[in-house]
């Protein structure tokens, strides 16, 4: 079992930056994990990824201004969020996978999301 949680979210003008956190437990350094988000009124779309052998992937959209790490234990994970618009407004989900090398469309865990709005 796996278990995580959220934290970092607000509201933030565009342009402006936030930092999420993902609090993990249960889980393996080969631990496949990301972040996902829920645009309102949208399906829930992949943002960025730390694959099983440590490879590092990101959604288009985000290529360039989002970066994600964990911390030297691996007991946190982070999305740094850099210039920030208007269309990342959504739920922000951190999820892992002890079953699939790489997150692609879902996960077996999720946390319980964090809330980011970015205003123009």
């Amino acid at each position: 079992q796996i278990h995580l949680a959220e934290s970092g979210g607000g509201s933030v003008q565009a342009g402006g930056s936030l930092t999420l956190s993902c609090e993990m437990s249960g889980h393996t350094p080969t631990t496949a994990m990301g972040w996902f988000r829920r645009p309102p009124g949208k399906t829930r779309e992949g943002v960025a990824f730390i694959d099983s052998d440590g490879t590092i992937r990101y959604s288009d959209s985000v290529k360039g201004r989002f970066t994600i790490s964990q911390d030297n234990e691996k007991k946190i994970m982070f999305l740094q969020m850099n210039d920030l618009k208007s269309e990342d407004t959504a739920v922000y989900l951190c999820a892992a996978d002890p079953w699939n090398n790489r997150l692609i469309a879902g996960a077996t865990y999720w946390g319980q999301g964090t809330q980011v709005t970015v205003s123009a």
